[in-house]
């Protein structure tokens, strides 16, 4: 047997890839090390900025800017994260804000611009609520993960230095904030601060059933000289992707996995609305579409000069999801 090809992948620690994780599951011709001990931040700063891994979990909003920007990755379509965001806006409860309109004007937090969380819940409050993007004055505490000049029509400003947007949401100095995580004013049920959407989980049903789109948050992304060099890599890889996905899935067909006294009763109203297999992979019609509403998205927002094509974004897109 020949001398596999060792490959470096950053990823989350998730269920789906424990099987690439604990080498239960191998690519054909590929010795994987798997590194799950970082924030996605982390990662996806280490990845964009310095290519320190070889192929990496990495935001979808920051890949398209990376693209765009020539930078030298190609994705292949294993989308290891996907989230429902109508609950990720976040307003102070002092502030009169009982609907999306309400926003129009105000003073809104962002950790930073770029992220595919505040891509997406920008997207859908203009689309889908009547809410321009450009007529929210925003204010970001983070740099961007890959460097862009905003439109001179957008307001996009630092936040004082030593502050957090998650403060300012408390003490009143912002209106709203767009978080890709859960603040610890709201898990401390701070009265101060309340979701936009307090429906929201009937609302992203709806938005499902409605468009077909559940989220896709991180593409896999893999450094364009590897893939230069050995063509294989990409569909080798998915595949793998693939086989350790269902494998997640079989061993959660066991209830005892999950600590939860309702996992199979909350399972099976998932698959009643998202079908079994919600993390598909490959560029079928529904990942086809998530894709292309995303690039739409960072088109209009500014973070990209040219709506690009999937085929363009993606090596390997077989087989089809």
């Amino acid at each position: 047997m020949g001398k596999k090809l060792h490959l470096t992948l950053a990823c989350g620690d998730y269920e789906i890839i424990r099987a690439l994780k604990e080498g239960t599951v191998q690519p054909d011709g590929i010795e994987l090390t798997v590194l799950t001990d970082m924030t996605s931040t982390v990662r996806h700063w280490r990845m964009t900025r310095n290519r320190e891994f070889d192929v990496a979990e990495l935001s979808m909003s920051n890949y398209l800017c990376a693209k765009f920007a020539g930078l030298p990755f190609v994705a292949i379509p294993v989308f290891l994260h996907r989230r429902f965001r109508h609950g990720f806006i976040f307003v102070n409860a002092n502030k009169g804000i009982a609907k999306p309109t309400d926003l129009i004007g105000r003073k809104v937090g962002l950790r930073n611009y770029q992220a595919t969380n505040n891509l997406w819940v920008r997207g859908i409050l203009e689309h889908d609520y009547g809410v321009p993007h450009r007529r929210l004055h925003w204010l970001k505490e983070d740099e961007e993960e890959v460097e862009f000049t905003p439109p001179d029509d957008l307001r996009l400003e630092w936040i004082p230095e030593g502050k957090t947007v998650e403060g300012m949401l408390v003490d009143g100095e912002l209106d709203a904030v767009i978080h890709p995580d859960i603040p610890q004013a709201v898990l401390d049920r701070d009265p101060r601060v309340k979701r936009l959407f307090e429906n929201y989980k009937e609302l992203e049903v709806q938005y499902y059933k409605r468009t077909g789109i559940f989220p896709i948050m991180h593409a896999t992304a893999i450094r364009q000289e590897i893939v230069d060099r050995y063509p294989w890599v990409p569909l080798n890889l998915m595949q793998a992707f693939q086989r350790a996905k269902e494998a997640a899935y079989k061993r959660m067909e066991n209830p005892r996995i999950v600590p939860l006294a309702w996992f199979l009763s909350a399972l099976e109203e998932q698959e009643d609305i998202v079908g079994k297999d919600p993390w598909v992979y490959g560029l079928g019609p529904a990942n086809r579409k998530n894709v292309e509403t995303l690039t739409q998205y960072s088109y209009e927002q500014g973070l990209i000069g040219r709506k690009m094509d999937v085929e363009e974004l993606f090596a390997n897109p077989s087989p089809k999801g």
